[in-house]
């Protein structure tokens, strides 16, 4: 698998921050090639060139349709993180969401 780049977004990148971390330790356990990184919605602009996957936190699904607008010509999926998922810090899950979004494979 090639490498494959994630930004999760909410608010201000606090929580998301949280979930990242969790979701990188998943990925570590699965020795799989992913990176996660988490910002704020409003900085989401300043790195579609580096992204692949783009995941919003579920308190801001409001926004899909506007992301997925501003995603679309630079060919990056986007999804809405489970809000039980995201509550719990669930990186096991969200990681599933992911490897479900970009067609790839669980090794678990």
């Amino acid at each position: 698998m090639k490498e494959v780049k994630v930004l999760l977004v909410c608010g201000s990148g606090a929580s998301s921050g949280f979930m990242a971390s969790n979701i990188r330790q998943a990925v570590k356990s699965r020795n799989l090639n992913i990176k996660v990184k988490a910002r704020s919605e409003k900085d989401i602009e300043e790195y579609l060139d580096e992204t692949d996957l783009l995941l919003i936190g579920p308190h801001f699904k409001h926004i899909y349709n506007d992301v997925k607008e501003i995603a679309d010509p630079y060919h990056i999926k986007v999804g809405v993180i489970d809000q039980e998922a995201y509550g719990s810090l669930d990186g096991n899950a969200v990681l599933n969401t992911i490897l479900n979004l970009i067609g790839g494979n669980d090794n678990e």
